[in-house]
């Protein structure tokens, strides 16, 4: 018998039409933004932050900087997962005050691991940072694909998008943020016939090796 979680899975697709008049309810939207702040990152730095768009006309314009890609309008919401363009040492500080106030943690336990997060950072070029932070991106994407599957929310992951289009039309830059990953929310329209298709994938046997 297929695990609900699985069964989950095999129903999620990349959608490619979605219902325009089927909203997400404040409830599963709230799942979303929640979940995408539980999201694992390195270090618990959480060096993203999520632009949620539902203005219709806001998507409208996002639509040509998108390969003209129809999820884009047709979709509840629109999820841009950005990057902090620097990551500069108060912002690392400013996580370990965090862990002190929340977890009452000592700062003798604290104050060299907070050395050891700034000298590391401290050596790191800016095309470096932005690389690790584009990897917490996709850990973002993979847990968001993973709930929506879960809430029988449809999705579509994009790469295909302008980013700096979209930086400057989102008001990106003055908030600090480069645009990475776009994703789609909402659910699937009866006649998008890529719901009934069967997964190809390469098989538990090819892709897991067992040690």
């Amino acid at each position: 018998m297929i695990s609900n979680t699985l069964e989950k899975l095999q129903w999620r697709y990349a959608c490619k039409r979605f219902d325009p008049d089927k909203k997400l309810s404040p409830q599963k939207l709230q799942i979303l933004k929640e979940s995408f702040d539980l999201t694992a990152t390195s270090y618990g730095l959480q060096p993203l932050k999520m632009v949620v768009v539902q203005d219709q006309s806001i998507k409208e314009q996002l639509l040509p900087l998108s390969m003209n890609q129809k999820q884009i309008k047709d979709a509840s919401h629109v999820l841009v997962i950005c990057i902090e363009r620097e990551v500069k040492s108060n912002y690392i500080r400013s996580y370990f005050n965090r862990v002190e106030e929340i977890r009452q943690t000592p700062r003798t336990i604290l104050d060299p691991y907070e050395k050891y997060l700034l000298d590391s950072f401290a050596e790191k070029s800016q095309e470096e940072l932005e690389q690790w932070m584009i990897k917490q991106a996709y850990l973002a994407l993979g847990n968001l694909l993973t709930v929506c599957a879960i809430e029988e929310i449809d999705s579509c992951p994009m790469e295909g998008f302008e980013p700096k289009k979209y930086d400057e039309l989102l008001g990106l830059e003055a908030l600090g943020l480069k645009s990475v990953l776009v994703l789609p929310v909402g659910y699937r329209h009866k006649d998008d016939f890529f719901s009934e298709l069967k997964k190809v994938r390469r098989g538990v046997d090819k892709v897991i090796i067992e040690l």
